[in-house]
């Protein structure tokens, strides 16, 4: 099981790593530049991390691998994404930790709470709360007052953020069946 943790735990840190670097690049297609980064597809697999965790190992563990994971990748954003004279650069590293942190933080109580729920409702519960908390955490942290338009682009990402959630009760589904519920 030890295994298993730590290698949730690093997958955990590489999403958030590749998270707070795509979240600095608008997606430029079809008019989406002041609306979408492409952070807001990466993210949402985070808490696919922390709901298969929750489900198989119990809350303790999840938040275990919640803080393993909040540590690896702001570590990791630190040291390869943090661009240290770049204001907005240096706050997207602070809103990421602050964000990450308190939605997981509700991603695992809410989870825990609806656990005896038919089966889709406690990952897709907590993966909506987790991802409206993150993203309005993440957006005003790291953005606010710069220029950069914010809550537009924090709505963007909370829509993919919302449509992935719901794309990924399929892995979730699938991988029930590879970890063992308690």
């Amino acid at each position: 099981m030890n295994k298993t943790i730590l290698l949730l735990s690093t997958i955990m840190g590489v999403i958030v790593l590749a998270s707070n670097y795509l979240v600095q690049f608008p997606v430029q297609y079809y008019g989406l530049s002041e609306i979408l980064t492409y952070g807001a597809f990466t993210y949402p697999m985070a808490f696919l991390i922390t709901d298969l965790a929750n489900r198989s190992f119990g809350k303790e563990i999840a938040k275990k691998i919640v803080y393993f994971g909040f540590f690896i990748g702001i570590s990791f954003t630190l040291f390869f994404s943090t661009n240290f004279s770049d204001l907005i650069s240096i706050r997207i590293a602070i809103g990421s930790g602050i964000a990450f942190i308190v939605s997981q933080r509700i991603d695992v109580y809410v989870f825990d709470k609806l656990r005896d729920k038919y089966w889709f409702i406690p990952p897709l519960t907590s993966s909506i709360n987790g991802s409206v908390l993150d993203t309005f955490l993440f957006f005003s942290i790291a953005f606010y007052a710069t220029g950069v338009p914010w809550f537009t682009l924090a709505l963007g990402d909370l829509a993919v953020k919302l449509f992935v959630a719901l794309v990924m009760l399929v892995p979730f589904r699938m991988l029930l069946k590879t970890f063992k519920p308690i």
